[in-house]
Order: structure tokens, then sequence, then C-alpha cells
């Protein structure tokens, strides 16, 4: 009887050690949930996802995003058959001149170019200073612009890193960069914004935006 005890108490040890390293070998657990953030213009709404495979400009995103600190800055940079930009804090001002310039001090975050992820139309990538500044092709902490060409621009794969995608208002994209413009291709109108950010379920994400995960 101790024999037989002893040897289910064994087994048991064992099974409760092999559970925890069969996940460990699968990998972390992944989320049934995900973040669908709003940007919400006089033109209507943009819902985007933000990818996994990019999570430091993930989760400054909506950081930046929970703070409202996107909440009042414009798209100041539209350009149609291309793409509009946004983000600026620098656009809260009264001051247009300065849009197009980054605050002084800024931080920048890592790039996170993967190959899988592309321009094409609806992707949300991160802006950034050129090449001969930084070669490292770093990002700019909060300037991000969204592709609006049908056609996606492939010419700026693997120099951008790319970390989001329109899943609802594409035609709101298509508005926007279709605004009238002025020097430095800034909307003549003021286009603000706001964002909010609501956690929902992938299945529900799929089942009313059309988006699907990777399994």
């Amino acid at each position: 009887m101790k024999n037989i005890f002893r040897r289910t108490l064994l087994i048991g040890l064992l099974l409760s050690l092999a559970v925890p390293a069969a996940r460990a070998a699968k990998g972390p657990r992944k989320s049934k949930k995900d973040e669908v953030v709003t940007i919400s213009t006089s033109l209507g709404d943009i819902r985007l996802v933000l990818f996994a495979q990019t999570p430091l400009h993930k989760a400054n995103f909506l950081k930046l995003a929970a703070t409202g600190f996107y909440n009042g800055t414009t798209f100041h940079r539209v350009i149609p058959g291309f793409m509009i930009q946004g983000g600026n804090p620098n656009s809260k001002d009264a001051q247009p001149a300065n849009e197009g310039q980054s605050p002084e001090n800024e931080k920048t975050i890592p790039a996170e170019i993967r190959p899988e992820l592309t321009h094409q139309r609806g992707a949300v990538a991160a802006a950034r200073t050129p090449d001969f500044v930084n070669p490292e092709r770093r990002s700019s902490a909060s300037q991000f612009y969204i592709v609006q060409n049908p056609q996606g621009t492939p010419h700026l794969n693997g120099q951008y890193t790319v970390f989001g995608q329109v899943i609802s208002g594409q035609e709101v994209v298509d508005k926007i960069a279709q605004q009238p413009t002025g020097a430095a291709n800034r909307p003549v109108t003021d286009l603000r914004m706001t964002v909010k950010v609501e956690k929902m379920k992938k299945k529900k994400i799929t089942e009313r935006y059309g988006y699907q995960y990777d399994k």
C-alpha cells in the first residue's frame, strides 16, 4: 500500500512539473483581447489595431493615448495618393510653422522594422528623422502616418517601423488626404484629433471589423 501511495505521489509530482514545462515550451499564452484605437476627427472616425510584433511602439502609442497626449494635435501633413501624418505636440499651439519640427530633446524609439509588416493601404507607421542624422532609423516618440495610397507605399518598406493597421475608417483617411493644403502640405483647415482606446475581444474585433489575427 505504501509503495502504491508513493508511486501515485511521484506521478502526481511529475505531472505537476510537466504541465508548466509544456506551457513554457509553447511560449507565452496569447491574449484573447486587444486594444482598438479610435482617432476621432471632424471628418469621421478611424479605428486601428497595433501589432504585437512591435511591442515598444505599441506600448508607447497606447500610453500616449491613455494620457490624452494626442487630444488636440492635428494631421499637419497630408498628401493625396501617399499618406496623412499627425501626432506632433507642436501642432497644439497657434504657430503652424513649427508643426513639421519635432520638440526639442524629444526622445526616440528603437526601430522595430519587420519584413512581414509592410506599407499596405491603411498601414500605421512611425515618422522619423532622415538617415543622415538617424542611421539607426529610430522613430519619433509620437508622430505617425497612415498610408492612404490604394496600392500602398512599398518603397518605404524596410525604412520605417510599421506598427499598426486601420481596421475601419479608411474612407476618412481618404477624405483627410483630399483636404486643401498650403505650405508644407499642411491642411488649410485644422484637422484636430482625439484618441481613445478600448479593450475588446479579438473575436469581436474580427466579427465587427473583419480584421483577421494570425493564429
